[in-house]
């Protein structure tokens, strides 16, 4: 049930307003989405958050093998004499790997302990380059074997010092993308592409807007040559990466010789790409989307439309309520939003109303529907949406709400989009011109203003990796250099040295 604080009453404790991470974590509680495992860092996702990320999984393996791509799988074990062979790449992820050195436990003084020690450590994968890499050096002979374009849905594991459930866990699920190409220009396309079906994903389907460009040399994924990113901004004002693409180049073709023969007979190292989005996303939606009642679900990634609530009483009347339930069902299944039958879910459980109501609230369920006795004589029924601040109850009836049950999915999916989108755009500032002025908006202790206070910074750089070290202390980086440059010159907001890059600065997730 929703708790009171003053006059706003609200289902999550604390709201946003009053502490962002706390509320986050009370949302997926809330929502019954995932829960923490007896392994620090790492979680159990509960039926409805993975719902949720199957529906986000499913479109995306769809896009990903209708552009060109095929699914394979790698194992979890990474020599270590494999991450050695990329320089930059090892260095990037050695703090972050967890290594088995034994293969066997045996009872000492009462406790197992591992006794058998390996000829070579393994690293449990924090990512697959290298170990596709080999695979690829084998695959790839001639022209004719490329472009090789594979993805792999998997578990990998970076050692997390904070964890927290979906942003930053220990083990995550994901899928990662590797293609090799003949050619720097067919490289460099691949990795666009895919930079675009991300955005398809979180605008069009996610509804979370999202700031595409490249990643300064420090952020910059390690052994890449350029790294491109998508940064949604989070209801706190932060950013959050949601998906990477990388342009390779050589580099890790050179590691692991991945060459291949041209048409004129001459031997060449292929130019390499990697993708990947996360169960991140999961933590994104909520941040951008959710509100003080809990979750709200895009429709496209729902795992249900609609929840039908019959209102039952101890009278012979419940058989009717419940036939006027699976008949309206039916007819709203018969419908189709967004390529696919309408989903509907009846909870006819042995609780009260008001009860599994607050339940599909937390939830996030766009549409709910109550329907009881006296609604049957009217044929209509009690329709509450979602977004709805209010959660206002409009009485409907059943011939129009299915009549015009897609256009209602598809306004909501548009709101959720235009309300996030007007939000980023009220929080990205443009009028911060020097290094001292960004110092004091990233201050927490200039925060007497919060409705104003907190954001992204779009200002002027020089280029200059030597300056991110600055903005440690204030715990801000570049998010993106925006692929939409404005061209001009101005000074750069860190040393005032004449610059024309256009970046993001945020505090990030």
């Amino acid at each position: 049930m929703a708790e009171e604080s003053g006059r706003q009453t609200t289902a999550i404790q604390p709201r946003r307003d009053q502490d962002f991470p706390e509320w986050y974590q009370q949302v997926i509680r809330a929502a019954d989405m995932a829960e923490n495992s007896p392994v620090r860092g790492c979680m159990v996702i509960k039926p409805w958050g993975w719902s949720i990320w199957e529906r986000i999984r499913d479109y995306l393996d769809f896009r990903i093998k209708a552009t060109g791509h095929e699914n394979a799988y790698f194992p979890l074990f990474l020599p270590l004499s494999y991450l050695e062979k990329e320089a930059s790449h090892v260095e990037g992820f050695a703090k972050e790997c967890a290594v088995v050195t034994h293969h066997r436990l045996e009872f000492k003084d009462g406790k197992l302990v591992p006794v058998a020690e390996l000829e070579e450590p393994l690293v449990i994968r924090p990512t697959s380059e290298t170990v596709i890499g080999e695979a690829f050096s084998r695959w790839v002979n001639s022209w004719r074997d490329l472009p090789l374009k594979i993805n792999q849905w998997a578990n990998v594991v970076r050692w997390e010092m904070r964890p927290r459930i979906f942003l930053r866990t220990t083990e995550f699920l994901w899928q990662e993308g590797h293609t090799a190409h003949a050619t720097e220009e067919e490289a460099w396309q691949e990795a666009k592409l895919m930079l675009e079906e991300y955005r398809k994903l979180m605008e069009d389907v996610m509804a979370m807007p999202v700031i595409i460009g490249s990643k300064s040399p420090g952020e910059r994924f390690p052994g890449a040559v350029d790294t491109m990113s998508l940064e949604c901004m989070t209801q706190d004002r932060k950013a959050i990466q949601a998906g990477t693409s990388h342009y390779l180049g050589q580099n890790f073709s050179k590691a692991f010789q991945i060459r291949f023969n041209t048409p004129d007979g001459k031997m060449e190292y292929a130019y390499t790409t990697s993708w990947g989005a996360t169960t991140r996303l999961l933590g994104a939606m909520i941040m951008v989307h959710g509100d003080d009642n809990g979750l709200c679900l895009p429709p496209k990634i729902a795992p249900y439309h609609v929840v039908i609530i019959p209102v039952l009483t101890k009278a012979e009347r419940n058989e009717a309520v419940l036939r006027a339930a699976q008949k309206l069902k039916a007819e709203l299944e018969a419908r189709s939003f967004d390529g696919s039958p309408v989903r509907v879910h009846i909870d006819g459980r042995d609780i009260r109303a008001g009860e599994k109501g607050w339940m599909w609230v937390k939830k996030g369920v766009p549409l709910r529907i109550e329907l009881g006795p006296r609604d049957i004589e009217t044929e209509s029924c009690v329709v509450t949406v979602r977004d709805d601040p209010q959660l206002a109850k409009t009485v409907m009836p059943h011939t129009q709400l299915v009549r015009t049950i897609e256009e209602m999915l598809a306004d909501f999916q548009e709101r959720l989009f235009q309300k996030a989108w007007a939000f980023r755009e009220q929080h990205i500032h443009t009028d911060i011109s020097s290094f001292d002025e960004m110092k004091a908006f990233f201050t927490p202790k200039n925060e007497e203003k919060p409705e104003i206070h907190g954001g992204f910074v779009k200002a002027k750089w020089c280029g200059d990796q030597k300056t991110e070290e600055l903005l440690k202390e204030m715990k801000v980086t570049i998010r993106s250099i925006p692929i939409q440059q404005s061209g001009t010159q101005g000074r750069c907001i860190i040393t005032g040295q004449p610059a024309t890059i256009d970046a993001i600065f945020a505090k990030s997730y």
